[in-house]
Order: structure tokens, then sequence, then C-alpha cells
């Protein structure tokens, strides 16, 4: 398949088909005379792969990583179950530093007072506490 069918069958652009094969995500087969990219058809099934570990919060480094795995005739399972446990740590403690911060601004703003137009020594009193 040339790029732009793989564009139309998968709906990545040219450009992100392009970067991923320049990052190692992607292999063409090689150019037709004119120049152009060849891909077989294995490539739809990377790219949905690729889009599917996106969205999963998998960066595209985490990707390559299990992409060699796979390309080296092994079962990326557990690379893949890894990184995505891995994921949901980072997930819980980013959960509880957003939760800290909600509790922190709402007891900021239940505290709100009539302040004067403009302290002295302060910015805002009310943030800069001592």
């Amino acid at each position: 398949m040339l790029i732009g069918q793989v564009t139309v069958l998968s709906g990545v652009p040219i450009g992100t088909i392009r970067y991923y094969e320049s990052s190692g995500l992607l292999k063409s087969y090689g150019r037709t005379e004119g120049g152009y990219r060849q891909f077989s058809e294995d490539v739809l099934t990377r790219l949905a792969f690729i889009k599917r570990a996106q969205n999963l919060g998998l960066s595209l480094e985490e990707i390559r990583d299990i992409l060699n795995v796979y390309d080296n005739g092994k079962p990326p399972c557990s690379d893949i179950k890894e990184k995505l446990e891995n994921k949901l740590i980072q997930i819980d403690s980013k959960i509880n530093e957003l939760l800290t911060l909600r509790n922190e601004l709402r007891e900021l703003l239940s505290g709100w007072k009539n302040l004067p137009d403009k302290p002295e020594d302060k910015i805002c009193p009310i943030i800069q506490k001592n």
C-alpha cells in the first residue's frame, strides 16, 4: 500500500505516518519509482495498536519498546501489563495530588475575607499566609 492509502484506511495523517516511520514505530518496505513509501497491510494493525496504546496513556517511547519486543518474535503482553500497571500507579498518584490541591483551594476560598484594595506587604494575603 502507498502512504496515501494507509492514511485513508487508518485515518492517520501522512505527516504522522512519516513521523512514526522516522521514530521506528513503522517500517516501510521500500519506495516506488516515484519515491512514494510502500507499506505492507500489517501497517494498519500497527497504527490501530499505536492509537489504542496512546489512548491508554502510553508514550510513543513506551509503544516503540513494546513493538520492538513484538518485532523480535516475542509476545509483548507481559511488557504491556507492566507498563499499564505503572501508568495506573502514576494516575492514582496524580489523582491524590489533585485532591490535595482541590482541598487546599477550597480551604483558601472558604476563608476569603474582604481585604483592603492594596495590602502593603503582600500581593494577596489569602494565598501568602505567614
